[in-house]
């Protein structure tokens, strides 16, 4: 094993929900190994900041829209690409949304929201990603974005646990069936982020508290933290690492 193995040079990496947060910096940090950018999210106007950085690298990036809760949006996204020539061989399926709230004032449209974002939205943009990647003869990797609501029941978060529990199954089924045709899928379990998504909870001081003193390493993520094990799992280091989570959490599903 060289150093030459983690880098991804002349690779293509599509990241949704790039816009900011952990797809922002995930973007960024695959360009800092060497891979081009397809940074990808509802707004394109939002996207101009990751642009920006990924070219700072000296890395080329493109925007472009998507709405990952509709197949249809995933459609025109990979019709694009393809009317382009590019076909990426690195997928980051990072877009996802959550709302805090009690299960039983949970309704049908917050369920469809959250679940059609982070579980349909990924099996439907790996789906599309694999087809093009199978028909172009080459092989990838999928780096699906997993949670520790993928393990262990979060209340107030009904709908977004079972999403991120989906997404655990949704990638040990897909590196089942894609493995011998070059595809390998994992996934990245974040611990505590605090980012735009997860700022509610960290309003509450003594929830802070309470939850610093359950993570072995003494303190909330920081999102280069998720940089090393994303470049990892989409390198040739991992060729042989297929339908694993891969947890980023300073030690707190290991104290549970």
């Amino acid at each position: 094993m060289t150093p030459s193995a983690f880098s991804l040079e002349g690779r293509l990496a599509l990241v949704t929900g790039a816009s900011r947060g952990i797809g922002r910096s995930l973007a960024i940090g695959l360009a800092q190994a060497g891979a081009d950018i397809v940074a990808a999210a509802r707004s394109a106007d939002a996207l101009a900041e990751t642009v920006a950085a990924v070219e700072a690298t000296g890395r080329r990036a493109v925007a472009h829209t998507v709405d990952v809760s509709s197949v249809a949006s995933i459609d025109r996204l990979f019709d694009t690409l393809a009317g382009e020539n590019l076909v990426p061989d690195i997928l980051v399926n990072n877009a996802g949304t959550e709302e805090v709230r009690p299960s039983l004032d949970v309704d049908e449209a917050l369920w469809d929201r959250i679940v059609d974002t982070n579980l349909k939205g990924a099996f439907f943009t790996a789906r599309r990603f694999a087809a093009a990647l199978l028909a172009s003869g080459r092989g990838g990797a999928i780096i699906n974005l997993g949670s520790l609501a993928s393990e262990v029941g979060i209340p107030t978060a009904g709908p977004y646990t079972a999403s991120k529990s989906g997404v655990l199954g949704m990638t040990r089924v897909l590196a089942s069936e894609w493995a011998a045709r070059g595809i390998r899928v994992n996934a990245l379990g974040p611990g505590y982020f605090r980012t735009a998504m997860t700022e509610p909870f960290y309003q509450d001081a003594d929830w802070q508290r309470g939850m610093l003193a359950r993570i072995p390493a003494g303190r909330f993520g920081e999102l280069d933290d998720l940089t090393g094990a994303a470049v990892f799992l989409a390198s040739d280091a991992a060729r042989y690492v297929t339908g694993q989570m891969l947890y980023v959490d300073g030690g707190y599903m290991a104290a549970l």
